[in-house]
């Protein structure tokens, strides 16, 4: 299954955020499996670590080559902006590139803790503990 992880996610883990640091922490721990691809876009890495440098430069750049490792990254190309900017349903451009970076990879769901900013999605679009709940128990 290909997964694709928002930036909320991954700030979650960089920032140790609790509740949601235990469930994005196990999302983001199935890079060891086998059954699992996880995604994310070149943005969402850059909010993440915009965020996490905000706390601590050092801790970031140490846990940004950790992460980064692990990941697999989705494509933000020309037909992806060009897909953003001609489906009238999108309305937050950061949202619409994530998505079809997403969809570029061929990625079976979203996973972010913000569901409603995917009103416009035609794949699944589960919160951490959905997710967990449907796919890892």
């Amino acid at each position: 299954m290909k997964v694709f992880l928002d930036a909320n996610i991954l700030v979650s883990v960089i920032n140790k955020e609790y509740p949601l640091f235990s469930l994005s922490a196990r999302i983001l721990s199935l890079t060891e499996n086998k059954n699992f691809e996880i995604y994310t876009s070149g943005i969402c890495l850059a909010i993440a670590f915009y965020f996490a440098e905000k706390r601590n430069k050092k801790t970031a750049a140490e846990k940004k080559k950790r992460i980064c490792s692990h990941l697999s990254i989705a494509p933000i190309t020309e037909s992806t902006v060009n897909q953003t900017i001609r489906n009238v349903k999108v309305k937050d451009f950061e949202d619409g590139l994530e998505y079809y970076s997403a969809l570029e990879a061929k990625c079976d769901c979203i996973i972010t803790e913000n569901g409603k900013d995917f009103y416009f999605s035609d794949i699944e679009v589960l919160d951490s503990k959905t997710f967990c709940e449907k796919y890892l128990i």
